[in-house]
């Protein structure tokens, strides 16, 4: 029980006195979670910074967020912080919260749930994941030895139950305890065990990587959102290059995005390779702090896939199955990598204008390497309900049925596959429809979809327009050509002048009507013809 002094806020924090160097320098840690630690364990908890954090301090990198384990209940945490809240309906977590914005996650002791039972069941998915225990339970029950260890902060020592600090040294991604079984009870563990070896530059124990690709097929299994949200983690992490390439080598992105898998097989390795330079230029950005959203990330993981043969329209809401043209062709189907046609009508037009006129030269710089549009950037959006460690939403108690995650097996055009990630993976819509946008924007930037009438600045008004120019950026990185045509967009968004980009007025439109004021614009009928010259019902017979 923690002692009566627990909420006392002005207290002092204790120190032990040290007989030995700290491992980690105190000036690495983040102020406010030592705070957090001290503030528990004057209430009378045990507590610790744990995982990431402290494999990150470990490895010379600098962490992206500090956790804290405890032995508190997150009902205790959150008595003990007036500023905490509490997450998860299944896994309970407290987020305590600092001016900046800032948030510790602190969560409580658990140990496996599977420690409870005499005989291991057939399937071992994990379907619940809260059941207390100690630290050295807790340390047993997490994924991968390097995630493991904690840090006392009073100390200045890891507390290791599992080898992490043996692993760490040796550079190795290693499960703790049997990886078949580890593999089995959450087979997102597949795709950490490759974010943590690309992102940190580890190699994955042989057991380890065996055993990844044993199971890889049982990745759908889980909660769908889960395993977007740990993709787009994979493209944001700064070694998606290697994220990629690991994933082709344990089957991950045949079994995640069939699409993309076999169109990168049915190009060969000249293709491949000009993704992989994408997603360096991309890596090459976060790697300086620029998160890019997640509609920037979903085109450039599917900007490869062939355009021309998708659906017009917005991307269908969650709730409706795709129209049979949007299946994916029959096995063994050409798919024609025609493009876009030059006068297609749909609502990318109403919104990006009309363009018919090159853009001038002008600009200095590697526009290839330029930082990414302001625009482009990630906007901090809380993922916590798709976070949550939970299984499968469809054998959840009182959840509606989710369908597992399925895209076609076949290569078919990214709206389809954006369309399959709304339908099955919850990928919100809003954010589909703006990675729809931005690939469809791709010929209008790089000049080959031309129109009549030209306006530079309507279209870089566009609030896709700083996304849609992070995608070129990178697909002119990765392609080694463009890069004039880059600077001149570039040059467009940077606000310059426009008098010269002007278009010559056009003397074959007809005059605005005297009844129209100066100010106001003419109004254009979507369909291009006017209803005088409709044919009558007559004539159509």
């Amino acid at each position: 029980m923690p002692h009566n002094s627990a909420h006392d806020a002005t207290a002092e924090p204790t120190h032990v006195e040290r007989k030995l160097p700290p491992e980690i320098p105190d000036d690495r840690l983040d102020p406010d979670a030592v705070k957090v630690v001290r503030r528990l364990r004057r209430a009378g908890f045990t507590a610790y910074l744990v995982g990431g954090c402290v494999r990150d301090l470990l490895l010379g990198m600098r962490p992206k967020d500090f956790d804290v384990a405890t032995s508190a209940h997150p009902n205790e945490v959150k008595a003990t912080f007036r500023n905490s809240r509490l997450i998860g309906r299944r896994f309970r977590l407290a987020h305590v919260f600092f001016r900046g914005g800032k948030i510790i996650e602190v969560s409580t002791f658990r140990k496996s749930p599977l420690d409870e039972l005499a005989d291991l069941p057939q399937d071992l998915l994990i379907r619940h994941d809260n059941v207390f225990g100690n630290a050295e339970e807790d340390a047993r029950r997490r994924d991968f030895t390097i995630n493991a260890l904690f840090y006392d902060v009073d100390e200045g020592r890891v507390v290791d139950h599992v080898g992490g600090k043996t692993d760490l040294a040796q550079r190795l991604v290693h499960t703790i305890g049997d990886p078949d079984v580890r593999m089995r009870e959450d087979p997102v563990r597949i795709l950490r065990a490759i974010r943590f070896a690309a992102k940190c530059g580890l190699r994955i124990e042989p057991d380890t990587l065996a055993a990844m690709r044993t199971h890889v097929a049982e990745i759908p299994r889980c909660a769908p959102p889960r395993v977007l949200e740990e993709v787009l983690k994979l493209l944001r992490s700064g070694a998606s290059r290697r994220s990629l390439e690991l994933m082709r080598d344990v089957g991950a992105l045949r079994v995640l995005l069939p699409p993309v898998a076999e169109h990168l097989e049915r190009r060969g390795p000249a293709e491949a390779e000009r993704h992989l330079r994408a997603l360096d230029a991309l890596d090459a950005h976060v790697r300086v702090g620029e998160i890019p959203s997640d509609a920037v990330l979903l085109a450039t993981l599917l900007a490869p896939l062939p355009r021309g043969k998708g659906p017009r329209g917005p991307i269908p809401r969650p709730g409706r199955r795709p129209e049979p043209a949007l299946q994916a062709p029959a096995a063994g189907e050409a798919v024609a990598e025609t493009p876009e046609p030059a006068e297609e009508s749909d609502e990318l037009d109403e919104e990006l204008s009309e363009i018919s006129r090159e853009l001038d030269e002008g600009g200095d710089g590697d526009p290839a390497h330029a930082p990414l549009p302001e625009g482009a950037l990630r906007a901090d959006e809380t993922h916590d309900e798709r976070l949550e460690p939970t299984v499968p939403a469809a054998l959840a108690v009182g959840s509606a049925p989710l369908e597992p995650w399925s895209l076609p097996q076949d290569v078919v055009a990214p709206e389809i596959v954006l369309a399959e990630m709304v339908r099955t993976a919850r990928l919100p819509r809003r954010i589909a429809e703006r990675a729809r946008l931005v690939l469809a924007a791709q010929p209008l930037l790089s000049g080959e979809r031309k129109k009549r009438r030209f306006s530079p600045q309507a279209f870089a008004r566009q609030s896709i327009f700083p996304e849609a120019l992070a995608v070129f950026e990178l697909s002119v990185a990765a392609a080694g050509r463009g890069a004039d045509q880059l600077q001149k967009w570039q040059s467009v968004f940077a606000g310059q002048d426009f008098s010269q980009l002007e278009p010559e007025p056009d003397h074959r439109r007809p005059s605005r009507s005297p009844s129209a004021s100066p100010g106001q614009p003419r109004r254009r009928r979507r369909g291009g013809r006017s209803r005088s010259h409709r044919p009558s019902p007559k004539s159509r017979t």
